[in-house]
């Protein structure tokens, strides 16, 4: 394995073997001098955040615990930087382990320095991001989307590029057409990918938005909302076909309103779990032993 994959790590070759990137002396503090393809230790004070970096929702408590382990353990992988003068060095990939070191303490990092002109220092940064498995869908699908736009690419030709299928691709780029706060929900993980793809076969963006609310209010699953959906959009049929029969519509209507109630009587998270058959639960939530017996209460009077 040559320097240059082994600084630029799994998923990269494709792209940098045709950018003409090669391996440049690497810093070192403590022998103050240049080696080339080596790992070196680089002030953390000359390094320059990457102002194309993909990611951009950064978990306190993950970057709490990186910051713990750098602090005992040191930097386990190397950053990758470019030179971008003779005094400064601009980050391509790490900034986690950037930011959780400045927080550990540290007064360097150890890096690989490469050589990057700017109309490839974007793709490398996205592809090296798009590699990584704790980017949220929303980050990803912006990653792949900034590669279309800018590399004037087709689904196609990045998917020979990533090593994915282009329908995988696809699905991704689909979630960008979400309404911002269901966009903002599959981010910080309040639903999941499969919940997100199935709100997307509803057309209209308040239809979408009503039934993402449902879905946090009674903590559906997903084959649970696919059922909702389904309901929905067969009612939706019978109502081109039939404009008398709008029942099934109401009725969501109708449990949306009655659990806003129920919340208001008592002051908690109700969930309503309905079945096909007009059958379901009601879940009452409670917070402690006290406010069990308080529900408690309501309920006996």
């Amino acid at each position: 394995m040559n320097a240059k994959k082994r600084a630029l790590g799994k998923g990269l070759g494709a792209l940098l073997d045709d950018s003409g990137v090669e391996p440049q002396p690497v810093y070192d503090v403590e022998k103050d001098l240049l080696a080339v393809g080596t790992i070196g230790k680089v002030p953390i004070d000359i390094i320059e955040v990457n102002p194309h970096q993909p990611r951009t929702d950064f978990d306190e408590e993950a970057l709490n615990d990186l910051a713990a382990s750098i602090k005992e353990q040191g930097v386990i992988q190397p950053i990758t930087l470019r030179k971008i003068d003779d005094n400064k060095l601009q980050l391509i990939s790490g900034e986690r382990r950037l930011k959780a070191s400045k927080m550990a303490g540290l007064t360097d990092i150890p890096a690989y320095i490469i050589a990057a002109e700017d109309n490839t220092m974007l793709e490398m940064a996205i592809v090296e991001n798009i590699q990584r498995e704790n980017l949220n869908p929303i980050e990803i699908a912006m990653g792949y989307k900034q590669l279309i736009e800018d590399y004037k690419l087709t689904q196609e030709t990045l998917s020979e590029r990533l090593g994915k299928s282009r329908s995988s691709i696809a699905n991704f780029l689909r979630l960008l057409k979400l309404p911002g706060e269901i966009q903002i929900g599959l981010r910080q993980e309040l639903i999941s990918t499969g919940h997100a793809k199935a709100l997307l076969s509803l057309e209209d963006p308040q239809t979408q938005l009503e039934v993402y609310q449902d879905v946090l209010a009674q903590d559906l699953s997903v084959r649970e909302l696919e059922e909702i959906i389904r309901q929905l959009l067969n009612s939706e049929e019978e109502k081109h076909k039939k404009p008398a029969k709008k029942q099934k519509t109401t009725d969501q209507k109708e449990h949306r309103e009655l659990r806003k109630i129920l919340e208001e009587r008592f002051n908690t998270r109700i969930q309503l779990k309905n079945r096909t058959n007009g059958q379901g639960s009601i879940v009452i939530s409670y917070r402690s032993e006290s406010d069990l017996l308080r529900i408690a209460e309501l309920l006996t009077q």
